[in-house]
């Protein structure tokens, strides 16, 4: 790890950033020791307090890369420090960061987080202006809690301003993007438990929180969709 200061608007946001070398192990044991860190992209920062590790290809079945490496996936097939941007639900995009050595394919899911630099950028871009929720073309911009600005993976996406176009961004280069080393808690405040949703793996603790932050999302187990059934 490194002194060093990102580039960009969030420029004031000076520290210790995190190397290639922090990245390049098992997601589940990445993933605890990124709770407290920042994550900082452009304007905006943002401090993890929950995130979920996902494993490697044939041995983690909720992974993306269980089945091996498509178009979609190839960036977690990638150097480790890398984000992997992806689209789910036709409406959402989530967030990981890549771990372990190119070739293997595993990453950490990052959660939920606390803003602690950009807020009103990252409440802005949740109801962008024009929106039925912003108050349309004369209305406010509808007001949102700071706990819930990065509250879910979704929701951390939106306020970092991760697309599909940042997929693949390095956080180890030194350019807009990056992850400082923040203040980790205290280790008796981590927790782990089963991952959020997921229908296969389910009874994997993989998933890991700051006990008692409110930034946390609540835990939903997987909820199989009915079907609806023709009338008649």
């Amino acid at each position: 790890m490194g002194e060093r200061q990102l580039t960009g608007p969030s420029s004031s946001l000076a520290g210790t950033a995190l190397d290639r070398d922090f990245f390049d192990r098992p997601s589940e044991q990445v993933a605890p020791d990124l709770l407290g860190r920042v994550i900082v992209h452009g304007p905006v920062a943002v401090r993890l307090t929950e995130v979920e590790a996902y494993g490697e290809p044939g041995q983690d079945p909720p992974a993306h890369t269980y089945r091996g490496l498509t178009p979609r996936n190839a960036v977690m097939f990638g150097p480790p420090g890398h984000v992997y941007v992806y689209f789910t639900y036709g409406m959402h995009f989530c967030a990981n960061l890549v771990c372990r050595p190119e070739g293997v394919g595993s990453a950490v899911l990052m959660r939920a987080g606390e803003v602690v630099a950009g807020a009103e950028v990252a409440r802005a871009r949740r109801f962008p202006p024009g929106t039925a929720a912003a108050g349309g073309s004369g209305g406010g911009t509808k007001r949102i809690s700071d706990r819930d600005l990065a509250r879910g993976p979704a929701r951390l996406a939106v306020a970092l301003g991760l697309e599909r176009e940042h997929n693949g961004l390095d956080c180890c280069s030194g350019g807009t993007i990056g992850v400082l080393a923040g203040e980790p808690p205290d280790p008796a405040l981590i927790l782990a438990g089963p991952r959020t949703g997921v229908s296969t793996g389910a009874e994997t603790p993989w998933r890991f929180w700051i006990e008692g932050d409110p930034t946390v999302s609540p835990y939903r187990p997987h909820a199989p969709r009915r079907r609806t059934r023709p009338p008649g």
